[in-house]
C-alpha cells in the first residue's frame, strides 16, 4: 500500500494561493509605512519582482518549477546581492510575508511549517550588517 505524497503548493491550494500570497506580499510591501525600507531596496513597480516571486515559491513549495524552466538556479543569494540587506531590510521582509501567510494560507499548521525555512531563507539572504 503506497501513499501519496500532498506537496505543500497542494496542500495550500495550488496555483490560486500561491499567487494570492505573492500579490498581497508584494501589496503589503507597497504600502506599509513599516516596511520602507525593504521597499527602497525594490524597483519602481513590484510588477517583476511579484512575478519572480511567485514563479520560485511555486516550485519552492512543491509546484511546478517555473522559475528554474524559466530562469535557471535561482542563485538568490547572488542575485540579491544589488540590494543591501541589513536586519532592518530582512526583518521588514519576513514582516509582510508574515502577514501575506497569515491572510492567504487559513491552516495555521500548513502556515507553521512553511514559516521557519522562509525565515532561515531571509536570514540568509541579509548581505550587510
Amino acid at each position: 500500500m503506497s501513499e501519496e505524497v500532498i506537496t505543500l503548493y497542494q496542500a495550500i491550494g495550488g496555483d490560486e494561493t500561491v499567487r494570492a500570497l505573492s500579490r498581497r506580499f508584494y501589496a503589503l510591501m507597497d504600502t506599509l509605512p513599516e516596511a520602507k525600507h525593504v521597499r527602497a531596496v525594490h524597483p519602481p513597480t513590484l510588477e517583476g519582482s511579484e512575478e519572480k516571486f511567485y514563479e520560485y515559491l511555486t516550485g519552492y513549495l512543491g509546484g511546478p518549477p517555473l522559475y528554474t524552466d524559466k530562469r535557471g538556479h535561482p542563485r538568490l543569494r547572488s542575485r540579491h546581492f544589488v540590494a543591501g540587506i541589513g536586519p532592518v531590510e530582512r526583518d521588514e521582509w519576513l514582516l509582510c510575508f508574515q502577514r501575506a501567510l497569515d491572510e492567504t494560507v487559513a491552516n495555521a499548521k500548513l502556515r507553521d511549517i512553511i514559516w521557519p525555512p522562509i525565515e532561515r531563507l531571509a536570514h540568509h539572504m541579509q548581505n550587510k550588517e
